[in-house]
């Protein structure tokens, strides 16, 4: 007689008689709910697209400069394209939000070749991207960006405009602690950088051949610290991962931090280096950057990264409406508790969550594109 097995929903009842103190039911729920059905991810075609096959061709990139894309289905009717920040990988950075975006439809995580980076070829691969969804969805994608990644998505907005043509036709676009161009981070006259990810990317702005190598160390070291010193707080961890799921998220940034090569992470520096700030977008030629729904966060406390006199944010928050008519810029607060921190969609994930559920919530379904 073969042994009984208690079906998931008698392993789910028990596990709930098991919940430590301090950890919510919902993240026990959803723990249990990766470990019984995880994500199924699948890479898309490595084949380039017309507008990437055609930026190749222009000597804007190689094989190695591509970047890899991964989807994951979902159950709704609106896919969501994520860009993440330097590091950690697309996957990671939405870790606890990838549940509410896959609700909503199909996900496609993208991440940045380790290798080497051309802003160029990355937006006409985005170009391919967006159109390609379109058609195997039936909807446009929104594009949900963060950090660096959220300065690459406006960055090729704004080059759609400069070649004149319309703006990719979105179904949204989030845009999460943007990071638009180095001045958001360093300060044209600054020696040493205030902020965290000034000081980790400055020697890379200043090295040399020979001492890139020692710079892209000491960037290693400073993105480790950055995500080691939030996962610090073990009793707000408990709250919002099990154990297992920090081991997971931990490996993964680990690697990705370990992995991006000195020419990958020097390229990158370099891309953000020669993004435009979007104070110089104020332009009839640019602007708008998109009909579409947009909404933009920043975080209470985002000094420990971005410079407070940051231009990028200055420009959005005053001129929103102008880069997206039907955009919202917001500032996501922790009343008391410890303060949001830049692109902390991990560990202050509970004041993120909402803004961007109300933001999904309100988006139509609906099966034509919207460009302009």
């Amino acid at each position: 007689m073969p042994a009984l097995r208690l079906p998931p929903a008698f392993s789910l009842v028990a596990a709930i008689g098991r919940v430590p103190p301090g950890r919510p039911l919902r993240t026990l729920l959803r723990a249990t709910g990766r470990r019984f059905n995880p994500p199924r991810r699948e890479i898309l075609s490595s084949a380039p697209g017309p507008m990437a096959r055609a930026a190749l061709a222009r000597g804007e990139g190689g094989a190695e400069t591509l970047a890899t894309v991964w989807r994951e289905s979902g159950r709704g009717g609106r896919p969501t394209i994520v860009l993440g920040g330097f590091v950690p990988d697309a996957r990671e950075q939405v870790y606890l939000v990838r549940g509410l975006l896959a609700r909503h439809g199909s996900v496609y995580y993208v991440d940045y070749p380790r290798a080497d980076f051309s802003p160029a070829l990355f937006a006409a691969q985005l170009d391919d991207l967006v159109a390609e969804i379109a058609e195997r969805e039936g909807a446009p994608p929104v594009v949900f960006a963060v950090s660096f990644g959220a300065g690459l998505a406006l960055d090729w907005l704004r080059r759609a405009r400069l070649a004149g043509r319309p703006a990719p036709a979105l179904g949204g676009l989030v845009l999460v602690s943007p990071v638009c161009a180095i001045s958001d981070l360093v300060g044209p006259e600054e020696a040493r950088p205030a902020t965290l990810l000034g000081r980790a990317l400055k020697p890379l702005l200043d090295a040399g051949e020979a001492d890139t190598g020692q710079a892209v160390e000491r960037a290693r070291n400073i993105f480790s610290r950055m995500f080691e010193s939030g996962a610090q707080n073990k009793a707000s961890l408990a709250a919002l991962l099990t154990q297992n799921e920090l081991s997971e998220l931990r490996t993964a940034v680990r690697a990705t931090i370990a992995g991006v090569s000195p020419r990958g992470a020097v390229a990158r520096v370099r891309a953000l280096r020669e993004m435009a700030c979007p104070s110089t977008y104020l332009t009839p030629e640019l602007l708008p950057l998109c009909l579409a729904p947009a909404l933009v966060l920043y975080a209470e406390k985002e000094e420990s990264v971005m410079r407070t006199d940051s231009p990028a944010r200055a420009a959005l928050e005053r001129a929103g409406q102008a880069f997206f008519p039907r955009g919202r810029v917001h500032t996501v607060r922790n009343p008391g508790g410890a303060p949001v921190q830049h692109a902390s969609l991990v560990f202050h994930a509970e004041n993120f969550l909402p803004w961007i559920s109300d933001f999904y919530r309100a988006l139509k379904p609906r099966k034509h594109l919207v460009s302009g």
